[in-house]
């Protein structure tokens, strides 16, 4: 079968692979129909991920039908079509149980990370059962890709963690999927101001399009000022950091208003500076979080209503055969205004 396999930093390739074989009763192996690429894999590509080692299939994200399942497996069937979860989970473990299957014991982040990923025509998915979900028929499968991971992740890590309330203030700093989801999943709570900042002027037109309420481009360096200006010199009650840099984890400490949420979702590769002696009065709360996948469910139930439209999120379609391109594209986003890539099976060779 075809697979992208991450080959060490900087470097990656369409390869040849041997087929997934069922390793232990609850497995499912899944026959790929969409995936997508995310931005942890840019940063696997650069050498931040140390648990991601050469040699592994990467993608974590994606739907696809039953090939075949392990004989503890008698919620699924092969040829059901399933949504297949970002995170691993067994459902019986203590982490499981208290709600954070990103810490299973025998599960967490394995796809794309300790074990190969949904970026190839097949894929392994261990504890099946807790790791799928049955996909209605006549349900848009572009649209439940966004499921896999950034909707669950922008509003779990995001809108949950930052506690965003009716009336409340919204800053999100970084217009990429991630914020977008955050953006599209805040609405649920109706906030009476979400503020979109990025640097990008083509995604902020976008981020207005989605239901941004206010809209800086941070280029000229007063992105801070500008939100104190919005907010009555306040603050904003929740700020949502959604890059992963110094620079935004910084803004979102200069905007954050008392009594206030920094709402941490970025992948960071590098320290960043935490500055208590200007927070410690504020009763500022911050959070991190690995998304958990627990909402997925009600998020799915949003997206089948029609109240939820991730599949907006979607700037560009690729098949198997050419996702070195699509990595190209994606990796050069504001270049291609590129947001999600979707890629499809039709053209890969079997094998």
């Amino acid at each position: 079968m075809k697979a992208l396999v991450y080959r060490g930093p900087g470097d990656k390739g369409l390869e040849d692979r041997p087929r997934p074989q069922i390793l232990q009763p609850g497995d499912a192996i899944v026959r790929m129909a969409r995936t997508t690429l995310c931005g942890t894999d840019l940063h696997i590509l650069k050498g931040d991920v140390p648990t991601c080692a050469p040699g592994r299939t990467l993608g974590h994200e994606g739907v696809g039908v039953i090939d075949a399942v392990g004989a503890a497996v008698t919620t699924f069937r092969a040829g059901d079509r399933v949504l297949i979860s970002c995170i691993t989970s067994c459902a019986r473990c203590d982490y499981c149980r208290r709600g954070m299957p990103s810490h299973c014991e025998t599960g967490g982040w394995l796809l794309g990370n300790a074990i190969d990923g949904t970026q190839a025509e097949f894929v392994r998915i261990p504890h099946a059962e807790t790791s799928l979900y049955p996909i209605p028929a006549g349900a848009d499968e572009d649209a439940l890709v966004m499921l896999s991971d950034i909707l669950p992740t922008g509003f779990e890590c995001g809108v949950l963690n930052g506690k965003v309330a009716p009336g409340g203030t919204v800053a999100i700093v970084g217009s990429g999927p991630i914020g977008m989801a955050a953006l599209l999943t805040a609405q649920l709570y109706s906030p009476a101001e979400i503020i979109m900042i990025d640097l990008d002027p083509h995604r902020l037109e976008v981020a207005r399009q989605f239901g941004a309420t206010h809209v800086i481009d941070s280029s000229a360096g007063d992105a801070a000022a500008q939100v104190m200006a919005l907010t009555g010199g306040r603050g904003v009650d929740t700020a949502i950091e959604a890059v992963g840099i110094p620079a935004t984890f910084q803004l979102c400490q200069d905007i954050v208003g008392p009594g206030g949420t920094i709402a941490n979702v970025g992948v960071h590769g590098c320290k960043v500076d935490l500055h208590l002696e200007t927070l410690w009065s504020r009763n500022i709360t911050i959070t991190t979080r690995l998304v958990d996948t627990v909402t997925t469910p009600m998020l799915m139930k949003s997206v089948l209503s029609g109240r939820l439209d991730p599949k907006r999120l979607i700037t560009h379609r690729f098949t198997l055969d050419t996702i070195i391109e699509a990595y190209d594209v994606f990796g050069q986003a504001a270049r291609h205004q590129a947001m999600k890539m979707l890629i499809t099976m039709e053209a890969a060779q079997p094998g």
